[in-house]
C-alpha cells in the first residue's frame, strides 16, 4: 500500500512537472506580424506611386490608395489576420498604422521652428522608412480564374524579416471551385488548408532570433575631412580592433561577421543583437548602433559621430564630424 501511495505521489509531481512545461511553452513569445498585398499584386492594380530618388525613377507600393480604392483587399487581410490570431500570433493593423503615420506626417508639416519659421526636413526616402515596427511582414497575393465548375482562387503568401527583407515562410496553393463565396471566404478557405506549416516556419525563424539574436547591417565610415581612418592606432590599438572587441561583447553570443575592414570602412553583416531591451522594449538597428555611437563619443576616442539608418535593419556609423 505504501509503495502504491509512492508512485501516485511521484506520478502526480510528473504531471504538475508536465503542465509547468506546456505553461511555459504556451507563453512563448510570438513575432508580430503585418500584413500588407504584394508588390505584384498593387502592380497589377495600379497602386503605386513614382518618385525621384536623386535623379532615378523609382516605383513603390501605394498601400493608403489600395486600401482606399480596393473593396477586397481590407477583407482579406482581415481574414487572414483571423487566422493568424487564432494561433496566437500578435497582429498590427497595417491601414490603422497608416492612417497613424499620416497624422504624424501632417502634425509634422504644421511644426515651424520658432527663429526661422522653417519646417520640419524630409525626404521621399524619410517618408518611405517612417512606417510601422513589426517582426514580419506577411504580403498576400492572389487571383480568381473562373472555370466550368466554378470560381478558383489562386494564392502566393509570403513572409519576410522586417529588417533583413529576407523570406523565412511561403507558402502557395489553389482553392476548390466555388460560385457562392467572395474572394475574401474563397482566399480564407484555401489558405486554411496551409496555415499551419506556414505558422511554423514563422515561429521556427522567431524562435531563432529569439536564442541567437535578430540579424542586422553595421557600417562604420569615415568623412573624408577627418584627419584619422580607422587603422589609426589609440593607446596601442587601430580602431577597427576596438570596433571588433565592443562588438564581441555586445552581440548575441558574439555572433557576426566583418564582411569588410579596410583603413577607411568596417562592414558587419550578420550582427546579431538582442530582441529587447531590459525593459522588454524591441530593439532595432538605430537602437543597437547608439551604443557603438556612445562607446566612440567617449574617452580615449572623443570623436564626433553621425548615426544614420536604413530601414529597421542597417546602422551607418560616419566618424569625423557630425
Amino acid at each position: 500500500m505504501v509503495f502504491n501511495m509512492k508512485k501516485i505521489h511521484l506520478l502526480i509531481i510528473s504531471l504538475s512537472m508536465l503542465a509547468s512545461t506546456s505553461a511555459v511553452f504556451g507563453q512563448a513569445k510570438k513575432p508580430t506580424l503585418m500584413i500588407l498585398p504584394s508588390d505584384n499584386w498593387c502592380e497589377q492594380r495600379f497602386f503605386n506611386t513614382v518618385f525621384d530618388n536623386q535623379g532615378t525613377k523609382q516605383k513603390v507600393p501605394n498601400y493608403k490608395q489600395a486600401f482606399q480604392e480596393d473593396t477586397e483587399i481590407g477583407q482579406v487581410i482581415s481574414k487572414i489576420g483571423s487566422l493568424m490570431i487564432d494561433r496566437g500570433f500578435p497582429l498590427k493593423d497595417a491601414e490603422q498604422e497608416l492612417k497613424a503615420i499620416e497624422a504624424r506626417n501632417a502634425e509634422d508639416n504644421m511644426t515651424t521652428s520658432t527663429a526661422s519659421g522653417s519646417s520640419i526636413s524630409e525626404s521621399p526616402l524619410d517618408k518611405l522608412k517612417n512606417k510601422a515596427k513589426a517582426d514580419i511582414i506577411i504580403q498576400i497575393w492572389w487571383k480568381v480564374t473562373k472555370t466550368d465548375n466554378g470560381k478558383v482562387i489562386s494564392f502566393v503568401l509570403e513572409a519576410f524579416d522586417a529588417y533583413t527583407s529576407k523570406r523565412i515562410a511561403s507558402s502557395t496553393g489553389n482553392g476548390t471551385p466555388n460560385n457562392t463565396d467572395i474572394v475574401p471566404v474563397l482566399l480564407q478557405n484555401a489558405i486554411l488548408a496551409n496555415i499551419d506549416p506556414f505558422a511554423a516556419q514563422l515561429q521556427s525563424h522567431f524562435d531563432d532570433m529569439f536564442n541567437n539574436g535578430r540579424e542586422i547591417l553595421l557600417s562604420v565610415k569615415k568623412w573624408n575631412s577627418w584627419d584619422k581612418n580607422m587603422e589609426t592606432e589609440i593607446d596601442g590599438k587601430e580602431i577597427k580592433d576596438y570596433v571588433n572587441e565592443w562588438l564581441q561583447k555586445n552581440t548575441v553570443k558574439g555572433k557576426f561577421s566583418m564582411a569588410d575592414a579596410t583603413e577607411n570602412i568596417i562592414r558587419c553583416d550578420q550582427v546579431r543583437i538582442p530582441l529587447y531591451d531590459a525593459n522588454n522594449n524591441a530593439i532595432d538597428a538605430r537602437q543597437f548602433a547608439k551604443g557603438l555611437q556612445k562607446y566612440l563619443k567617449a574617452a580615449p576616442f572623443n570623436f564626433e559621430v553621425k548615426l544614420m539608418t536604413r530601414e529597421l535593419g542597417e546602422a551607418i556609423l560616419v566618424l569625423g564630424e557630425k
